[in-house]
This record gives structure tokens, C-alpha cells and sequence, in this order.
């Protein structure tokens, strides 16, 4: 057989102009939100910058609390490790935890046991249930915080009596104390406590919410009377800012696994995931039962279908299968040509017969075209398709 047909090259690959056009929302989306994150880290990075540091004139620094201390002789000094901490607490001396739950259990510890018998006033800031069971015994910290933040103080302190209300709402504070004062009640529970050293000597106060001290709220309402009063009680302010670098954090740790390198709370996150991740696949998933035919709603033409079908066997990469495909196809159109049943139509020994006879031709080619094995590459594959067309032609030409 010598005839042969050559079709016109078509390619199954995308443009790149196609490539572009499905893809360009999922891009332009990755690049909002890539510039969303930027922007708000920018924006937190400012904001936050130099938070209860008494150095700092940010909005949430502490530098106001702290000159009008010194212009009423109680000097300020700022420390940011554990060992300066503990070295500076004595009777004379109020020493002041701004962020308590940044310290290991190790340090809480290390630090309890330096200021029980120091004889001067230890003040927490923010302390949570991380930190409050080790720095404050027989105190709990409530994990709901108070609704409101300006809060009157309904208690005996004298302090807190003289300043009035203040923003002390934030961590709410129980204690089995019998002799504590509880201020600033916020339904019933206590947002500053102050707990007397067993001794008689000293005393730690706990301050649920950092407010009284930032720049932008120490003229409110109470809250500069109240700071100046808790912190001014001695000469000496050791204002202790905990930092990661300290030595002190990763002594006495042992080793860490992952589990604990990871915050708190990263259990519920992950179950949220998980229950985020059912809904979604279960709204991806609405239609539940048998698929329903329907009719298309407009007609697609022969040709779209045979090259939608050809580009799934290229991404595949299944030439095996187009090529059974095309050659049970050739062979059930060629049989009822030569007088074969549709039925014999793939039995080499039924139909090569006949297809020799009516070519007057070599058996042998035709059963490495119609029974081959499967071609070796793309081009095989067109090759393939090309002779077999043309022996179809051939056998229904008069």
C-alpha cells in the first residue's frame, strides 16, 4: 500500500497568551493580598514600636509616667535581663514586670523566689495564666477580659481611693488571699490586685491592663494619680522589659520539641481549620446523588469534540490508547466494505482476508496497521492516523 495523506500540523499546547488569560486573576489576587500584608506589617511594625518602654514617646511607650517620677525624685531604670532583675530587688525598690507571660517557667521562678523576701513592691503588668500561678501564688487569672475599661475602683486602697476610676479593665484576678485588696471590679472580679507579703514587708500588685501607664491615656480620667502612686512608693523603679535575647531563657530548658516551640492555643486553630475545611468541601460537594444527563445547551461541532479528546490523550500522554481507539474505529468501518460481519470485525483472521482480497495486496502490512503495537511517539501516532485514512479511502474507491 503506497498511499498516503498528510495532514496539517496542529498543536495541543495553550499560548502563552492563553496561559495568561486564565491565569491573570489568580496572579492579580496573590499580588493584593502580598501588598495587604506588607502595608499591615508596616503599619503594626510603627504603631507598636517601643511599647511600656519608658524611653519611648510613642503613643504606647511609657515616657510621660516616667519624667513626672523623676521630677518627684524616684528615678527609672530600664533593664532586659533576668539576672539585673533580680539583682535590683530590695526594700527600697518596686520593681515593674512589663510583659510577665514572655518569661519561661524557669525564670517566673527564678524571679518568685528574688522578690518574695526583698521587702519592696513587685508590679505585673498583664499577667496571665502563663505567668500569674509562678509570679503570684493563689492567684488566678480569669480567661475572659472586662467588658469595660474604665472602671471605678470600690475597694480600700488608698491609692486606688485617691485616684479614682481608671482604665485598669483588661485580665480579671481571683485569689484565695484573705488580706488582698481587689480594685476595679469588673463583674465582681478584680482587674488590680494587691497582695501583702507574708512577712508584713513589701507587697506585689497586679495590674490587669496596661493603659495607665501608655503616653496617650495617662491624662484620663484616674490613671496618672494611680500610676504614679503604685510606682512611686519607693525611690528606686526597675523597669524589667523581658527580652528574647537573654541567656536566661533557654537555661534550664532541656531539650525542646516542636510542640513547644509552637503559642498557645494552636490546638483550637487547627480544629477551626479542620471544621473550615468540611464546610468548604461540603459546599463544594451540594449536589449529592446520581448525575443528571442534560442536553447541551447548543450544538458542538464533530470536530471540537475529536480534538478535545485528542488534547486529553496528549496530557496523558496515553498514544497507546488513541491508537486502539483509531484502529477499532478504521476496522469496524472497514469490515461491512469487504463483506465482513461488524462481529468479526476485530478477528485479524477474519478480516485481513478479506481486506487482502479486495486490495489485491500483502496481508502483512495491513496487520502491522490495523492489529500493530502501539506507536513510539507523537509523530508515529500521526503517521498512524494519516495511513489509516488513506486505506480507508482506498478501500472505498470503485
Amino acid at each position: 500500500m503506497t498511499t498516503e495523506v498528510t495532514l496539517p500540523s496542529t498543536s495541543a499546547s495553550p499560548t502563552a497568551r492563553q496561559v495568561w488569560t486564565r491565569t491573570r486573576g489568580i496572579a492579580l489576587a496573590l499580588v493584593l493580598l502580598l501588598a495587604a500584608a506588607v502595608a499591615i506589617a508596616v503599619v503594626r511594625s510603627d504603631a507598636r514600636h517601643g511599647e511600656l518602654d519608658p524611653r519611648s514617646a510613642d503613643p504606647y511607650g511609657s515616657r510621660a509616667v516616667a519624667e513626672l517620677l523623676a521630677d518627684r525624685g524616684v528615678g527609672t531604670r530600664v533593664v532586659t535581663t533576668l539576672d539585673e532583675a533580680t539583682a535590683a530587688a530590695g526594700p527600697d525598690t518596686t520593681l515593674l514586670i512589663a510583659v510577665p507571660d514572655l518569661l519561661t517557667r524557669p525564670q517566673q521562678s527564678r524571679l518568685h523566689s528574688a522578690t518574695t523576701a526583698s521587702g519592696g513592691r513587685t508590679v505585673l503588668v498583664s499577667a496571665g495564666s502563663a505567668s500569674v500561678e509562678r509570679l503570684a501564688p493563689g492567684v488566678t487569672a480569669d480567661p475572659a477580659t472586662s467588658f469595660d475599661s474604665t472602671l471605678s475602683p470600690d475597694c480600700a486602697l488608698p491609692a486606688a481611693r485617691r485616684a479614682g476610676t481608671a482604665d485598669t479593665g483588661g485580665i480579671r484576678y481571683t485569689t484565695t488571699h484573705l488580706d488582698a485588696d481587689e480594685c476595679y471590679p469588673s463583674e465582681r472580679l478584680a482587674t488590680l490586685l494587691r497582695i501583702p507579703a507574708p512577712s508584713g514587708d513589701g507587697d506585689t500588685v497586679l495590674l490587669g491592663a496596661p493603659d495607665i501607664l501608655l503616653n496617650d491615656r495617662l491624662d484620663e480620667h484616674g490613671n496618672a494619680s494611680l500610676a504614679l502612686q503604685l510606682l512611686g512608693s519607693r525611690p528606686h523603679l526597675v523597669w524589667y522589659l523581658p527580652s528574647l535575647a537573654d541567656a536566661s531563657a533557654t537555661s534550664g530548658q532541656g531539650e525542646r520539641d516542636f510542640f513547644d516551640l509552637l503559642p498557645s492555643g494552636w490546638l483550637w486553630g487547627t480544629l477551626q481549620l479542620f471544621v473550615a475545611a468540611a464546610l468548604a468541601a461540603l459546599w463544594r460537594a451540594r449536589r449529592l446523588g446520581p448525575l443528571v444527563p442534560e442536553k447541551l445547551p447548543v450544538a458542538i461541532r464533530a470536530s471540537e469534540t475529536v480534538e478535545g479528546r485528542a488534547r486529553l490523550y496528549r496530557k496523558a500522554d496515553a498514544r497507546d490508547r488513541a491508537a486502539t481507539a483509531l484502529r477499532s474505529t478504521t476496522r469496524t468501518r472497514l469490515a461491512p466494505l469487504v463483506g465482513v460481519p461488524v462481529s468479526q470485525a476485530h478477528a485479524p483472521e477474519t478480516l485481513l482476508p478479506a481486506l487482502s482480497a479486495h486490495l489485491r495486496g500483502d496481508g502483512q502490512p495491513l496487520h502491522t496497521l490495523l492489529f500493530g503495537p502501539p506507536p513510539s511517539d507523537d509523530a508515529a501516532l500521526v503517521r498512524l492516523a494519516d495511513h489509516l485514512d488513506a486505506l480507508e479511502r482506498e478501500v472505498r474507491r470503485p
